[in-house]
């Protein structure tokens, strides 16, 4: 890399663009060690659908073996011809195993696990941004994808086959190749999480005997991710995988899963990269009070305690992920919230950011919202209408204002005598705070008055013995 210059060292944005023109030149990253020896030349071995059906077996464990021999994709016109030989066998391979049946034997999966190992699992090289930011800056994409991307096709038509037997495949799809298979998640290429995704999902619904195993290191990941690293590439990927898990958990919840929801889900509302995965992050948070509405009131109260004080962006989110979660409560868990969120509400609604108002009034255009409003009526409307009152007079966007003087008429409809009430309550008030603001401005005009009294009379007596002294001094001579 060149030095930098003074003026880089000066300007960040400019040392920020330099520094992404570096990596712009090269996208491509590969993971995959480079042979300390010359690759076998690889051969095109004879057609499956070719052969004799006796020797379609040995064949096809031929072709598994072949198709685990690594190339370097660093070097573009290195080892063309194996490296093509490859590519064809892997999509015979797919084709064969997805168009026949009875392909795969016990004596087979070995050999199949050990080919798909060889090729997917490798350490991932470091960023070579440590800068990242996944919302601004392009991945760096894997290299070996022309290859890689027919191994995890083969490995997904392996799992989905109606042949596949997880009574064989358990031997060799166990704990420790799923603990490399989520190792695999935090891969910058998102065209490989997204296989990783559905693979690990086969593998849950595949695999009883796993399926606890891999909720618990999902859960250290997040752990791991929320309070140590703060990123990890596959976190969307698998809370999607979550959201089906917990859509399928028996009631009543067992105490492992309310922790999960409790310890792991609302702390990574914190995350700083929060907008990457959110929609995942709420779709399961709403998901768990679909399952037990009792847990409403703990996940309104956690978020409202980690409530965003300086992001408008993330406000924003928190909002939506709100309405979201009172689509799905019930009317006896919202009358045990429904306190501390609208003094929440109320001051989202105050907010000068005019995003943030404009999503907390449009909670008013939620049929079921505002029956829930209705029903707490007496509550409600003399937390909100402070804000909404002065917003209506005061708010500098046009659009706030319009909003809330629609959100004050729905109000109003609901009760009226309480709005009049409010109304005339809030007026005194105010003129009682015009008449204190009123007081102190008089008491500070009138401290003025004395300072300049004071002022005065100092350079008046000052005047007065000059003038003496001058006196007394002429005298003398």
């Amino acid at each position: 890399m060149s030095a930098i210059s003074a003026a880089e060292k000066v300007d960040g944005f400019t040392r920020k663009s330099v520094r992404k023109a570096q990596r712009q030149k090269r996208s491509h990253g590969s993971s995959q060690f480079r042979s300390p020896t010359s690759p076998i030349e690889l051969s095109p071995l004879q057609q499956l659908k070719d052969a004799p059906l006796s020797e379609h077996q040995e064949l096809f464990i031929q072709k598994l073996q072949q198709c685990g021999v690594l190339f370097d994709f660093y070097d573009s016109v290195s080892d063309l011809k194996s490296k093509e030989v490859k590519r064809a066998t892997l999509n015979e391979l797919i084709d064969f195993i997805s168009t026949n049946r009875g392909v795969l034997v016990d004596s087979s999966y070995g050999d199949v696990v050990k080919m798909i190992s060889t090729n997917i699992f490798r350490t991932l090289p470091p960023s070579d941004n440590p800068d990242f930011d996944p919302e601004e800056d392009e991945p760096t994409l894997e290299a070996a994808w022309p290859h890689l991307q027919l191994v995890y096709e083969f490995f997904l038509r392996f799992l989905e086959s109606p042949d596949f037997q997880p009574s064989s495949a358990k031997r060799y799809i166990d704990q420790k190749f799923v603990l490399q298979l989520l190792e695999l998640f935090d891969s910058e290429d998102p065209r490989e999480r997204d296989f990783l995704k559905t693979i690990l999902h086969r593998i849950y619904g595949k695999f009883l005997g796993l399926r606890a195993f891999i909720r618990k290191q999902i859960n250290n990941i997040f752990l791991c991710f929320i309070y140590e690293t703060d990123h990890f590439n596959g976190v969307a990927e698998l809370l999607e995988i979550l959201g089906s898990i917990i859509n399928g958990f028996a009631l009543p919840l067992k105490a492992e899963h309310k922790q999960f929801l409790i310890k792991v889900l609302i702390p990574m509302h914190t995350a700083k990269g929060l907008a990457m995965f959110h929609a995942q992050l709420a779709y399961c948070v709403v998901q768990f009070l679909e399952k037990d509405s009792a847990l409403s009131e703990i996940v309104v109260r956690g978020l409202l305690k980690i409530w965003p004080k300086t992001c408008s962006q993330k406000e924003v989110m928190f909002l939506g992920e709100i309405e979201e979660i009172l689509d799905v409560i019930e009317p006896s868990q919202f009358k045990k919230i429904h306190e501390p969120l609208f003094r929440q509400i109320s001051k989202c609604v105050s907010s000068p950011h005019f995003q943030v108002a404009e999503r907390a009034l449009y909670f008013w255009n939620n049929e079921y919202i505002l029956s829930l409003i209705e029903e707490n009526i007496n509550t409600v409307l003399p937390l909100m209408f402070g804000s909404l009152y002065r917003i209506s007079k005061e708010h500098w966007n046009p659009t706030i204002v319009a909003l809330v003087y629609n959100v004050l008429k729905t109000l109003m409809e609901m009760n009226s005598k309480l709005f009049d009430e409010l109304t005339a309550s809030y007026k005194v008030e105010r003129q009682r705070e015009k008449k204190k603001e009123h007081e102190r401005e008089e008491l500070w005009r009138k401290l003025e008055e004395l300072k300049l009294k004071k002022t005065m009379s100092e350079i008046q007596s000052n005047a007065n013995n000059i003038q003496i002294a001058l006196t007394s001094k002429a005298g003398a001579k």
